[in-house]
């Protein structure tokens, strides 16, 4: 039997176990990248490692989420990732150069190879052909290290593309028909691989936009095939020589099939706040909007935003509309400037910002209160935009561009023009003024780490206790997503490098006291949290995990977990725990006491363990999904002190 690409990228890389969906498996990383809200503590972890050199085929530390400059602690955490990149042999992609993902793309991916990232959003760079993957930065710091990255085994779902895209329908529409279809939670322990005839109607930057949001999807990676079309690119990139041609075998065989024609596509659009909650753009015809916004890590490419520009071009947006334009890379920029799109988006009244995640991450670009905003981001979990109550709708360029024009949600079909054909430069602009190559290792022995006065250690951690008896401090719906366990945007990243100062924030969205009441009884054993179904989904940033954890939580007992939360969890210490019986979830209160005993024993003889509900006489059975390697990293109380004592 053949094998499809994702099996190739695999077994090509496998470290450890066997390729069986379901089971651990540890595999080879050839390059891995940081972005600067996760790569603080990344390179704290290397320090603490005592690394000489990176020993990957390819690093790259990237400061895209944290550029607005307020007041000193961005920048001096700029200026510490800038001598960490140095000293440890990454490359270092400045303050304005672009988001991660895009730049990553153009300047570095090679098909063929593994790439782990501290981004949940890693995943757009199996457009290249590679295995792509979001985790906790202490795992990619361990890829850095030369450590295999340890992962379940996924089932790999094949989904036939066929067809050509119609007008007004673009890459945007392909994934948010995926989400109609299976929601949030569809893709858990899956990677998506795309083939088919329809694939060579979709440039490789329109894979980049499908295969960004399988993180929305709750996937492990996307994988597309590297055909022709990522030759092209890489050669508009002057990087041919980096291509190999991978496509899976003609007798290969998936896990799971589906299909999708690209004809039969419409424009789509996610209502707030889940991306899983779409519907058909004409469904929503006539709702108002404040802000209309273009850009992301989830709409990249050179063609979002001249279809835009297009759109919009000899027009006026409507009175009151924000129409912001978030470009994602300083190459991209330039050459929107050489074909006359940013004038175009000027004169119709937009407004410019610097290449960067921005608005995207909550750094900026804020709607206003109680009103609705457009946006081509890969996410609208409540509050990620920077405003509590925010209203967040995700659509196409297409849709944003047509609803500016209009000062509501239109169907871009409506508009009374013809839809506009545009092409990529023929020459892109290539530019790394603002990317730096790793230094010689000798000159890089020299260079000392930066350290500005927010950058704290990370503290000690105790190992696993034997007993329990912990209070469920909160109890939570379904979905939470790791925004509302530790939101992002321009009050909080910046004390991304210190934990005591970041952990002030932990649940605030959900519940402003959870800090104090945590704090109050943290020398007291800590306490628990409970939650539903895809427990931690979204950003893969660990503070989530290590926020909760330095303020006491030992135990979260949910109904299932996301990937990415679910590992930072296990890395740092807290027992991450699944309801036998789901039933049980309606059985327990906030301010319940949890009793745990003999849990050491427990995690190192079994996968099952047995929590009794003090003064209700509630018994509560729940298992853990740990591997023999995580059972004895647990035990020690998280990986730091494990990679310690090793």
């Amino acid at each position: 039997m053949g094998k499809n690409v994702t099996q190739k990228l695999i077994s090509d890389h496998l470290m450890a176990g066997e390729m069986i969906p379901g089971t651990e498996i540890g595999l080879k990383i050839d390059q891995t990248l940081c972005q600067d809200a996760t790569g603080t503590m990344v390179m704290l972890e290397l320090e603490a490692m005592k690394l000489d050199r990176a020993k990957t085929e390819a690093s790259a530390q990237y400061v895209d989420h944290n550029v607005i400059q307020e007041d000193s602690k961005n920048p001096d955490d700029h200026l510490f990732l800038q001598s960490a990149a140095r000293r440890f042999g990454l490359y270092f992609s400045r303050p304005g150069n672009g988001v991660s993902h895009p730049v990553h793309m153009q300047r570095l991916a090679k098909p063929g190879k593994t790439l782990l990232g501290s981004d949940s959003h890693t995943c757009a760079n199996g457009c290249m052909g590679m295995l792509a993957m979001g985790a906790g930065g202490i795992d990619v710091a361990m890829a850095i290290a030369g450590e295999p990255f340890y992962v379940k085994m996924p089932q790999v779902w094949g989904i036939k593309l066929t067809g050509e895209l119609p007008d007004w329908v673009s890459a945007k529409d392909v994934i948010l028909e995926l989400l109609r279809r299976y929601d949030v939670k569809g893709g858990v322990g899956k990677v998506i691989e795309y083939y088919g005839p329809g694939l060579k109607n979709l440039s490789a930057m329109d894979r980049h936009v499908i295969a960004n949001m399988g993180a929305e999807l709750g996937a492990t990676g996307t994988v597309f095939p590297s055909d022709e079309e990522i030759k092209r690119f890489l050669k508009t990139q002057d990087r041919e020589e980096d291509w190999i041609e991978l496509v899976a075998d003609e007798d290969a065989e998936y896990d799971i099939h589906e299909e999708i024609n690209l004809s039969d596509l419409e424009p789509l659009i996610a209502k707030p706040s889940s991306p899983g909650n779409v519907v058909p753009v004409k469904d929503l015809q006539g709702e108002s909007i404040y802000q209309s916004y273009v850009g992301s890590s989830a709409n990249p490419g050179f063609r979002d935003f001249a279809i835009a520009a297009e759109i919009v071009k000899g027009r006026r947006i409507a009175p009151g509309i924000s129409f912001d334009i978030n470009p994602t890379s300083r190459q991209m920029l330039t050459d929107l400037v050489k074909e006359g799109h940013i004038a175009s988006f000027l004169t119709a009244g937009a407004r410019l910002h610097q290449a960067g995640c921005n608005g995207c991450i909550g750094m900026g670009q804020a709607p206003a209160t109680g009103r609705n905003s457009l946006r081509t981001t890969p996410r609208n979990f409540p509050g990620r935009s920077g405003t509590r109550e925010d209203s967040v709708f995700l659509c196409s360029p297409e849709t944003a561009a047509a609803s500016a024009l209009k000062g509501e949600i239109i169907d871009p079909r409506s508009l009374d023009f013809d839809y506009p054909k545009v092409k990529d430069p023929k020459h892109p602009t290539i530019d790394v003024n603002l990317l730096e190559a790793p230094l010689p290792l000798e000159e890089a022995r020299k260079v000392k780490l930066e350290k500005g006065p927010n950058i704290a250690s990370i503290p000690d951690m105790d190992a696993l206790p034997d007993t329990l008896e912990i209070p469920i401090l909160l109890k939570m719906k379904d979905n939470i997503s790791t925004d509302e366990i530790l939101a992002g945007g321009a009050r909080v990243l910046p004390y991304r490098s210190n934990l005591p100062e970041i952990s002030k924030f932990a649940f605030e969205i959900i519940d402003d006291t959870y800090y104090d009441r945590a704090m109050a009884i943290r020398d007291q054993g800590g306490h628990a949290v409970v939650g539903g179904f895809n427990y931690g989904q979204g950003s893969s940033r660990e503070h989530a995990a290590l926020a909760p954890r330095y303020l006491g939580l030992r135990v979260a007992l949910v109904k299932d977990f996301a990937r990415i939360h679910w590992q930072n969890l296990v890395n740092f210490g807290v027992l991450p725990l699944t309801f036998d019986d789901e039933s049980d979830y309606d059985k327990l209160e906030q301010g319940d006491i949890l009793q745990l005993k003999d849990i050491r024993n427990q995690v190192k003889n079994g996968n099952d363990i047995i929590i009794k509900v003090k003064d209700k006489g509630t018994e509560i059975k729940a298992h853990f999904a740990l591997s023999e390697r995580q059972k004895d990293i647990m035990l020690k109380g998280g990986l730091i002190n494990w990679v310690k004592e090793a």
